[in-house]
């Protein structure tokens, strides 16, 4: 069971300031996605087999700007109303949620430079994976500081289910080798 790490913990006042923890995963995201190059992303993509069901590159980047700006409002929802509790066990568990918050956040965010920067597709589907691990328990923790953030984070949880299901099956369907997509592009 992980408990509240003030060292690995994002500063309280990201979580304090309802604009700064809006911001912070929405800009980090935007800003992991342009750093990975996206148009070379796009055409590497388009030459790898996908599993079925599998949407259109663009469906991605605004789906993840909305998923993203509702975490972010979760944690400062989660905070405020924890941090505020009379009851000390439900401030214990927001903290623990806020430690739980910043790994999630970490592992989200490593996930596009491993399978698009690094080409490491094995190595990224392994990362979605906990990352819905640690997401659910995040889940299931703020949802008893606060029942509406367990709900809030319901479609975050859904679409990870489902990048679990694109990573791994792309990864499969190619063998766990990205190497021939970029080699057909002469990349």
């Amino acid at each position: 069971m992980t408990t509240y790490i003030p060292s690995i913990t994002l500063p309280s006042f990201i979580f304090e300031q309802p604009a700064v923890s809006v911001l912070l995963p929405v800009v980090c995201g935007a800003g992991i996605g342009y750093s990975t190059r996206p148009d070379y992303n796009k055409s590497t993509f388009r030459t790898l087999k996908q599993p079925p069901l599998h949407p259109p590159a663009w469906v991605f980047g605004p789906v993840w700007t909305a998923l993203y700006a509702t975490m972010g409002y979760t944690a400062y929802r989660a905070w405020s109303i924890g941090t505020t509790s009379l009851n000390p066990e439900t401030v214990a568990l927001t903290k623990q949620g806020a430690t739980l918050y910043t790994i999630q956040l970490g592992l989200n965010l490593i996930w596009m430079p491993l399978f698009f920067g690094l080409g490491r597709n094995i190595e990224a589907t392994v990362d979605v994976v906990a990352l819905v691990g640690v997401t659910g328990y995040m889940t299931y923790i703020w949802s008893q500081v606060d029942p509406t953030c367990g709900w809030l984070l319901a479609p975050y949880l859904g679409w990870l289910g489902f990048a679990t299901y694109l990573s791994a099956g792309c990864g499969y369907l190619n063998n766990w080798n990205f190497s021939t997509a970029k080699g057909e592009k002469g990349e």
